[in-house]
């Protein structure tokens, strides 16, 4: 049985990561964390935290040591900057993982991807994982995704089984990037409608995103697995206009709705144009706007869960709806609309 070893998690420092350490610590399951560093809420727990880079071969192939599987959730985000550091982190670090998931005969690895892997440049509404991996994109975070996608799905075997999810905009309690971002930027009255405003997006709760990487486990300790070798779009199943959400959250938080719209082309001449200045400068942060981001906010992207339901056995358990219940009373606390 998959839940008779302990697990590894890469990243349990992050959102993602942390939150499938507090749903196996809570369930009995032996934890080890693989972080940069201490995390004291997991710790207090009984997660075992180890400190460590991922191109520390011999302190990740110790750590990966008598565990039966691998999240491999660590990893580098972004829609800026240069190229080297997003394929060091997400192809090189998912390659070291694999390496040491083998050295210390792991069974299975479940590896956090995401749907910017099919990146296209334009619409994405409804597709499949036949979806082709794409190989340019204004940024490197997708295309270094890929890149460690076709890793994973290479590094397939009967003695390491793997499989890649693909959580799309994951939100909920905890979240700091997604929503806190978005409204941050609506409060200051820098937020812009780009595009038509009537683009479909898909989010995920925090919370079926843990439920879909603990069935991509169980379904990786199945005889015959369906699912060893795949990646799986994981989403709440719910596309909706992504500007109607965002003003959703606004009200909910007490911040004015985001009025004012951009075109797509103006946007992605602004996002060019910061995108060099960033660089003349050096600067590290992401800038307000990127050609990549720019796209994300104009076109469709919402994806068919219809393989993870067949193949994992997922269904999203906490609605859009729900989430957004849960969530309201905390963004009106934190952003302090009046």
């Amino acid at each position: 049985m998959a839940d008779s070893f302990p697990v590894l998690i890469t990243g349990s420092s992050g959102f993602i990561g942390g939150r499938i350490a507090e749903r196996l610590l809570s369930e009995g399951r032996k934890v080890r964390c693989y972080s940069r560093r201490e995390i004291p809420a997991l710790a207090e727990r009984g997660a075992e935290v180890i400190i460590g880079e991922l191109d520390d071969t011999r302190r990740l192939s110790a750590a990966c040591k008598g565990v039966g599987t691998v999240f491999h959730v660590a990893g580098r985000v972004g829609v800026w900057g240069p190229a080297a550091p997003f394929f060091r982190l997400n192809e090189g670090g998912t390659r070291a993982v694999i390496g040491a998931c083998r050295r210390a005969d792991v069974a299975r690895l479940v590896h956090t991807s995401s749907p910017s892997v099919v990146y296209n440049g334009g619409d994405l509404s409804g597709v499949d994982e036949s979806a082709p991996l794409c190989t340019v994109a204004p940024c490197a975070y997708p295309t270094s995704k890929a890149a460690a996608e076709r890793v994973v799905a290479a590094a397939n075997s009967k003695l390491l089984r793997t499989v890649s999810l693909r959580p799309h905009l994951v939100w909920g309690p905890g979240d700091r990037n997604v929503v806190p971002r978005c409204l941050a930027l609506a409060k200051a009255g820098r937020l812009r409608i780009v595009g038509s405003g009537t683009n479909r997006v898909d989010l995920t709760h925090v919370d079926n995103v843990v439920d879909a990487h603990l069935l991509a486990e169980a379904a990786l300790a199945a005889p015959d697995s369906a699912a060893a070798g795949r990646a799986y779009f994981i989403t709440n199943g719910e596309p909706v206009v992504l500007w109607d959400f965002i003003n959703e959250l606004c009200e909910a938080s007490g911040i004015a709705p985001v009025r004012k719209h951009i075109s797509l082309p103006a946007a992605m001449a602004v996002g060019a144009v910061l995108e060099l200045v960033w660089t003349l400068m050096r600067r590290r942060e992401d800038p307000p706007m990127t050609r990549f981001v720019a796209k994300e906010l104009a076109t469709d992207h919402f994806f068919s869960i219809e393989a993870a339901r067949r193949d994992l056995g997922y269904n999203p358990r906490v609605s859009m709806a729900e989430g957004m219940r849960e969530l309201a009373p905390m963004l009106r606390e934190e952003f302090g609309g009046e």
